[in-house]
């Protein structure tokens, strides 16, 4: 995409345990990144409370924004953008880094760009990969989204599949939950299943019927806690790695089904995988296979771009940026923010 001059955008992410600034030149170019986690303090409670979380990015919003600026050796005045999440995601989260970015606007006059979660999460690609560009198919895993999106331009998404209950990330905390690992659960089941044996234990693979590229975690989640309990009732050992290791195998099948799926039915030659489960090593290997045997291009972040961050909101804000894409004053938080809406 050519341009006159450089483009630095001031990103800020707050949607929900993280509180993070970045500032990215051209889209492209992370020139800090700084997040600020609130995982230790959640873990006391087996999750994220919404309130406590709210309370912790009042507490870090300056914090951190100032950080990144610092960081990237530039003064606020050289943005030519504030980037922010307005959505998805917990409402008062959402609502500290809207207010800070709508605050910064004002003040400023930098014009203020909305950015939807999710496309932030889809633009973590471009960091890393200079190559990729549109058209392409993505899936993007985390504790609140399992979608299947063909990202037709920037900006430009028709999602062809989600889950039906449970997101992927989602399944993995509360199974992890139910065997003892505690929270977050993705990581620590990734880590226990290297240790078990993926074909000890016949989970189900849930389908879809009325669409072949939709998910459904919850009758998998259902499976685990009954064999669990079923266990315990007959006074059985459980062997937690096998555990581990069964149902993460039958996670990545399905996944990995459907986007294969998608990616040869819509004939596409490139496939990116995005969202914090696409940090879990088992399934970018799985992927990574997939799409070697296809012949398809297979992109994906590091994993310090696969969880919450402001460099993808960066990213995305930028393509909006270049695109005339300018929000009000009036720009709200909207916690259930559907893919592709502006509001």
């Amino acid at each position: 995409m050519d341009q006159e001059k450089d483009i630095y955008i001031l990103a800020i992410e707050s949607s929900c345990d993280e509180t993070a600034a970045s500032v990215v030149k051209n889209g492209r170019e992370v020139l800090s990144n700084v997040i600020s986690t609130q995982i230790a303090l959640h873990t006391l409670y087996g999750g994220v409370v919404p309130e406590i979380a709210s309370r912790k990015h009042i507490e870090k919003i300056n914090q951190v924004i100032e950080e990144a600026l610092r960081e990237a050796g530039l003064e606020l005045r050289r943005m030519d953008a504030i980037a922010v999440t307005y959505g998805p995601g917990l409402v008062g989260a959402l609502l500290v880094g809207v207010s800070a970015a709508k605050a910064i606007s004002f003040a400023t006059g930098i014009p203020l760009i909305g950015v939807h979660h999710i496309e932030g999460h889809i633009s973590a690609n471009y960091i890393e990969n200079k190559d990729l560009e549109p058209p392409y198919v993505c899936l993007v895993v985390s504790g609140g989204h399992s979608h299947l999106v063909v990202v037709k331009d920037y900006g430009e998404y028709e999602i062809i599949g989600q889950t039906r209950d449970d997101a992927a990330g989602e399944a993995f905390d509360k199974v992890a939950r139910a065997i003892g690992l505690g929270y977050p659960g993705g990581p620590k089941i990734d880590r226990l299943s290297k240790e078990g044996d993926p074909d000890a234990i016949p989970f189900p693979r849930a389908r879809v019927a009325e669409n072949a590229y939709d998910f459904s975690f919850s009758g998998l989640k259902s499976a685990v806690l009954n064999y669990l309990n079923g266990c315990r009732m007959k006074g059985e050992s459980v062997c937690e790695a096998d555990v581990a290791a069964s149902f993460q195998k039958a996670v990545i099948e399905v996944l990995v089904e459907h986007s294969l799926h998608a990616v040869k039915e819509f004939g596409y030659d490139k496939f990116a995988i995005a969202g914090g489960v696409a940090s879990n090593s088992s399934l970018r290997k799985a992927l990574a296979e997939a799409c070697r045997e296809n012949h398809i291009r297979f992109y994906y972040p590091s994993p310090v771009f696969c969880t919450d961050n402001a460099a993808m909101i960066g990213a995305a804000g930028y393509y909006e940026y270049v695109k005339g894409v300018r929000s009000g004053l009036d720009l709200n938080a909207v916690p259930n923010l559907k893919l592709g809406a502006r509001e």
